[in-house]
C-alpha cells in the first residue's frame, strides 16, 4: 500500500452526524468505531461518541474523523472551520463538482460564489454546515496550454 494523505477532521458530538453527511455527497463505504468499541471513553467524551470514522469513496477520496474533546468550543463543532485546514476538491468534471458544490455549500456559508474567475475557471468557497471549509475548482481546458 503506497504512503496516502488524508484529510482528518476532529468533531465535538456530531461527527457521525458529519461523516454521513459526506457519506451522502460522495459515497462510497463509511467504517464508524465508537469510543464504546475500545473500552470507553476520554474525559469530555462519550462512549457512543466517534473515535474513527472513514470514508472511502469510489473515485479515492478518503476523509477521516472523530468526536474530540479538544475541538469543544468551535463553531459548528468542528476544529476545520476557521481553522488553517481548506479541503480542496479540481477537475474537469463540471456536473461532479458543482454537485459536490451544492451539498457541501446547503446549510453553510458561502465565502466565494462559484463562478468563473479571472484566471478562467469555476471557482468558489464554502464552510460546510460542520464547520469544514471547502474549495472547489472547475478546470477550463480551454485556458489550458497544450
Amino acid at each position: 500500500m503506497p504512503t496516502r494523505l488524508n484529510p482528518y477532521l476532529n468533531f465535538t458530538n456530531n461527527a457521525r452526524e458529519a461523516m454521513e453527511f459526506y457519506h451522502s455527497i460522495f459515497g462510497g463505504e463509511l467504517r464508524v468505531s465508537t469510543f464504546a468499541e475500545f473500552g470507553g471513553a476520554p474525559e469530555g467524551l462519550q462512549g457512543d461518541n466517534i473515535m474513527h470514522a472513514m470514508l472511502e469513496s469510489p473515485n479515492g477520496f478518503v476523509l477521516m474523523g472523530s468526536d474530540s474533546p479538544g475541538s469543544a468550543g468551535t463553531e459548528n463543532g468542528s476544529s476545520a472551520g476557521g481553522g488553517n485546514v481548506t479541503i480542496s476538491l479540481s477537475g474537469e468534471d463540471a456536473e461532479e463538482l458543482r454537485g459536490y458544490w451544492e451539498k457541501l455549500s446547503d446549510g453553510g456559508t458561502v465565502t466565494m460564489p462559484l463562478e468563473r474567475q479571472m484566471w478562467g475557471d469555476d471557482f468558489g468557497m464554502c464552510v460546510d454546515r460542520f464547520g469544514t471549509s471547502w474549495m472547489v475548482d472547475i478546470v477550463n481546458m480551454s485556458n489550458v496550454a497544450s
